[in-house]
């Protein structure tokens, strides 16, 4: 199991195929993805698709990627994070800004109201700044997600921008923190 980071009580490591039923499990709960479209993510689609997406990060050999959140006193699977570019083929916005480096969590709801997705996203933002030498940071959420943006705010990401998703009602906002900020 390759670490890739560790706080007072999460190790981050590298996601593997081990994970694949903890992952399937974690997009099931239609809590966990009332923000994501609500509907739960196939055993097929996330062995096929997304995990595979997942480990063609750690190929690359640099410190961006998804990480899965786990308990360092018992190892138990809390959910995943990422410190990733944006995707290519994900909507462009005229006036949204997404250079840089999106941060992303999610967690098991178990896990919730605990500080973990900010003590991970803290040392993401952290390590991202001060040893990978990143320029700016961000991370978006439906605005109604009033969980994700204190985990943001928590995590020194400030509001940048309110906007709307094509084709979507609710509306999205944008948090971000440039290494200038940082400093």
């Amino acid at each position: 199991m390759s670490v890739h980071l560790q706080t007072e009580r999460l190790q981050l490591r590298r996601i593997t195929p081990d994970d694949l039923d903890a992952l399937v499990e974690l997009d099931s709960d239609p809590e966990v993805m009332r923000y994501l479209g609500g509907r739960p993510t196939s055993r097929e689609r996330m062995r096929d698709e997304y995990l595979p997406r997942i480990l063609a990060y750690y190929e690359r050999g640099d410190d961006l990627g998804y990480w899965a959140a786990a308990e360092r006193a018992s190892g138990a699977f809390l959910g995943w994070v990422f410190f990733r570019p944006y995707r290519e083929g994900d909507p462009h916005l005229p006036g949204i800004d997404r250079s840089g480096i999106e941060l992303g969590y999610r967690l098991r709801r178990a896990a919730w109201g605990r500080g973990y997705a900010t003590e991970a996203c803290r040392a993401l933002v952290e390590r991202g700044f001060e040893t990978v030498g990143v320029e700016r940071v961000f991370a978006e959420t439906m605005a109604v997600n009033t969980g994700s943006r204190r985990v943001m705010e928590k995590s020194g990401l400030r509001h940048t921008a309110t906007f709307h998703l094509p084709g979507e009602p609710d509306e999205e906002v944008q948090y971000a923190l440039s290494a200038a900020d940082y400093s």
